[in-house]
């Protein structure tokens, strides 16, 4: 705005007040170029936000890619605040509110592995080897976060 005021009072001491409109009309785009920029960025940030609840706290690569270094930082920052948030509630153990994002129809799940994944615990203390192409039983809330990631399918039947 005092970018603004000093051109406009600049044109009218040098009694060229015939610019004073165009000053103006560049002032209210450069405004609005700046709103823009900003509700790109707002949208931006509430996009990487849904990532940390869709993906979980690992990123694939290719969202990476198309990812700069602040934005990263920011999820890094954002996954980092959501994590000493859900050890602060439930207990001991803390609650992990990006699990049951929808209502389970059951309980337990078939699951196909989509690759390789190494051993793999469940509640009961039974350790399962996830290795591609095999496929399991398992509680659904256990592997909500692997189906995300790519390491495991839903086995419809």
């Amino acid at each position: 705005i005092s970018f603004c005021l000093h051109n406009m009072n600049e044109a009218k001491t040098e009694g060229k007040s015939e610019l004073i409109p165009s000053i103006k009309f560049r002032h209210s785009c450069l405004l609005r170029n700046q709103r823009c920029i900003a509700a790109y960025l707002y949208d931006r940030l509430l996009r990487i936000r849904a990532l940390r609840w869709e993906y979980g706290s690992v990123l694939p690569t290719t969202i990476r890619f198309h990812m700069c270094a602040e934005e990263m930082e920011w999820f890094n920052q954002y996954k980092k605040s959501l994590a000493t948030y859900m050890r602060s509630i439930g207990g001991e153990e803390g609650l992990d509110i990006t699990q049951d994002m929808k209502p389970p129809k059951s309980l337990y799940i078939q699951v196909r592995c989509l690759k390789d994944h190494g051993e793999f615990e469940i509640d009961d203390g039974t350790v399962i080897l996830l290795k591609k192409n095999s496929q399991h039983f398992l509680p659904r809330w256990k592997c909500e976060q692997l189906i995300r990631q790519g390491v495991l399918e839903h086995v419809i039947s």
